[in-house]
């Protein structure tokens, strides 16, 4: 009897640690410019690599390097603040390490994921061709214009020590990146 009641608590321990729950899955986690820019590099698909690389975004971690972000940080380092990394650099706030991927590079700044949410989980070509599913898994999609706006003057505001009057019709333009339609 004993036996059996050990042999079903083993069995069921590893059947709930095995099996997957909502309560305990992991977040999504981040991949990298490298991995979106596979994809994402050719004209027939926008070329939304080779307009990230032109843009301030591409530096904006950078910036953190220098004498002046440091000044402005006061007793902390600029790439080792919170406040200036939440705009700065994707995935500066993900605690466990295992969330980001071997390609990701916090060093690439504001990147792919930093507007669209982490990768992990529809970064393969199956998935991304669903976009529902992609969407599903992660994926963020804007709806219009005015969404776009107010999430980039979530980092393009006041707050900035070096803020300049954000112009979202100016600068949009400069970094939107559709897929052409076939």
């Amino acid at each position: 009897m004993l036996k059996k009641t050990i042999s079903l608590i083993l069995v069921a321990v590893a059947a709930y640690l095995l099996s997957p729950s909502l309560s305990t899955a992991q977040p999504f986690g981040y991949e990298g410019v490298q991995v979106c820019g596979t994809c994402h590099k050719t004209e027939k698909q926008g070329q939304q690599l080779k307009i990230w690389q032109e843009s301030k975004h591409a530096n904006a971690y950078k910036t953190l390097l220098t004498d002046e972000a440091n000044k402005l940080s006061g007793d902390i380092k600029a790439v080792e603040n919170p406040k200036c990394l939440k705009c700065h650099a994707s995935g500066h706030d993900v605690s466990d390490k295992k969330l980001l991927g071997p390609k990701f590079k916090i060093e690439d700044g504001v990147q792919c994921e930093t507007c669209h949410g982490p990768g992990s989980a529809y970064k393969t070509l199956k998935i991304m061709k669903d976009r529902s599913e992609a969407v599903k898994n992660g994926l963020v999609v804007w709806k219009d214009k005015e969404e776009i706006e107010k999430f980039c003057v979530s980092c393009h505001n006041p707050e900035s020590p070096t803020y300049k009057e954000f112009k979202f019709a100016e600068m949009w333009p400069k970094i939107e990146h559709k897929v052409p339609k076939n």
